[in-house]
């Protein structure tokens, strides 16, 4: 096992971060959790996300082996994305994070509203 230092701006595992730490990714791998989806089903669960940037995100997920994208030879045209055992696992330190936040969004918000009373004043 290769361990970089993401301190580093051309380290490789600090690009890995910058590619799991985007909010798109952090959504699409919590997306698609349950199970695979089309694009479509993404891009619906996923509000916000243009379809552009959806494309992008996940090409460069099946480019880092966090998913997988089969098309099956039907018409109309039909593509999947699944999580491999890899994006499993990433999931699961992705789902604490959405658990923190769930957890501490009060805290979070009473923060924020005290700091932009005090920038205020």
């Amino acid at each position: 096992m290769t361990l970089g230092n993401p301190y580093d701006r051309d380290c490789p595992t600090r690009q890995l971060l910058d590619r799991i730490g985007d909010q798109w990714t952090v959504l699409i791998v919590g997306t698609l959790r349950d199970g695979p989806l089309r694009f479509t089903q993404i891009g619906k669960r996923v509000e916000g996300i243009s379809q552009k940037v959806l494309t992008q995100t996940l090409r460069s997920l099946v480019r880092d082996g966090i998913l997988t994208r089969t098309a099956y030879p039907v018409i109309p045209p039909k593509v999947e994305y699944e999580l491999t055992p890899l994006g499993h696992d990433l999931a699961d330190p992705l789902d604490m994070l959405d658990l923190w936040a769930r957890r501490h969004m009060d805290q979070v918000t009473a923060a924020r509203e005290a700091f932009d009373a005090r920038q205020s004043a």
